[in-house]
């Protein structure tokens, strides 16, 4: 083999190790429940969505009025109910605010 090929297959390697580190240091590994998620956004006052959630969907929502609203102003909450999406999680906390939602489907 020639000198050229085994240095391009030295950084064909290098770049894929390091491609491969980088997609390691940015995977989260800590998943907070839907209640857990909800609380956070109760406290922050912020509506946010979780950053993992292996492959589900996630609908938030906002209330200031009562916690059944804030679970039907939910991302997808329509979808759900006509059969598109099955919830798999729910949680609702109070704000000082209101009432924050989120609900996760598959």
């Amino acid at each position: 083999m020639s000198a050229r090929f085994m240095v391009l297959m030295t950084l064909a390697l290098l770049m894929s190790a390091a491609q491969a580190q980088a997609e390691q240091t940015f995977t989260v590994t800590t998943t907070i429940t839907a209640q857990q998620q909800a609380e956070e956004n109760a406290r922050t006052g912020r509506m946010a969505h979780c950053r993992v959630l292996h492959g589900r969907r996630e609908g938030v929502g906002y209330s200031s009025s009562s916690a059944r609203q804030a679970i039907e102003s939910c991302c997808f909450w329509r979808d759900a109910q006509r059969g598109r999406y099955r919830i798999v999680e729910q949680g609702v906390a109070r704000g000082p605010r209101g009432w924050f939602a989120v609900i996760r489907y598959e």
